[in-house]
Formats: C-alpha cells, structure tokens, sequence
C-alpha cells in the first residue's frame, strides 16, 4: 500500500479531532441544537473512518488500496458537507451527503469484495 497512506489517516485523525472540539467548544455556543447534531454526525462518521483508514494503511494490503481512497473521499464528501451546511445553513451542501455515503458504503464493500477474493486465490 502507499507510504503515504499512513500520513492521509494520520491526517484524518488529526483533523477530525481537532474539528470535534471546535464543535464542542466554540460551536456549541452558535450553533441550534439541530445544527450542532448535524455537525456531531459528521464528527462521529469521520473519526470512525478515520481508525478505517489507520487500519487500512497499516495492513500494507495492496489489494484494499481502493477502499481506502473511497472511504477517504467518502469522509470528504460525507463529513465536510455536513459541516459546511451545519455552520452555513447552506441548503445545497446536504445533496452532497449521499455521494459521501456512498463513497464509504462502496469502500466498506470493496473491503468485503478484495479480502473474499484473496481467500479464494
């Protein structure tokens, strides 16, 4: 797998912990409380995907290189939109959502389809 991969997740990790507590300190001082859940859905989504792709990264598995690019634009597009909307209230941003969901459904399922298929060999 890519050397650079641990960095990525490292990163992933780093960030999203860090936006975790800007959630619950500044935040939750500005945001409603259904805002401030929304935000929290994106936390929670991206710190556990996260831990994924530290998994991923040190498993030094060629073959799952693919999930981890999915799951990585998956907490892209899934978590960042789900911030943006949360502290904008730009309506738009939730129809990015799904594409993120998809992206870590397809990367959870690659992870399925790739360890199924080295069984095999």
């Amino acid at each position: 797998m890519k050397k650079n991969n641990l960095v990525i997740a490292g990163a992933f990790g780093f960030v999203g912990v860090a936006l975790g507590a800007f959630g619950g300190h500044i935040l939750k001082e500005m945001l409603s409380v259904e805002m401030l859940e929304i935000y929290k859905v994106g936390v929670q989504y991206h710190l556990v995907h996260a831990v994924v792709l530290l998994v991923l990264a040190l498993s030094g598995k060629e073959y799952l290189q693919k999930s981890f690019s999915f799951i990585a634009i998956g907490i892209l597009l899934f978590s960042f939109s789900l911030y943006g909307y949360a502290m904008s209230g730009i309506k738009y941003l939730v129809f990015i959502t799904p594409l993120g969901g998809t992206c870590l459904l397809i990367g959870w399922g690659l992870i399925v389809y790739e360890s199924w298929k080295q069984t095999k060999s």
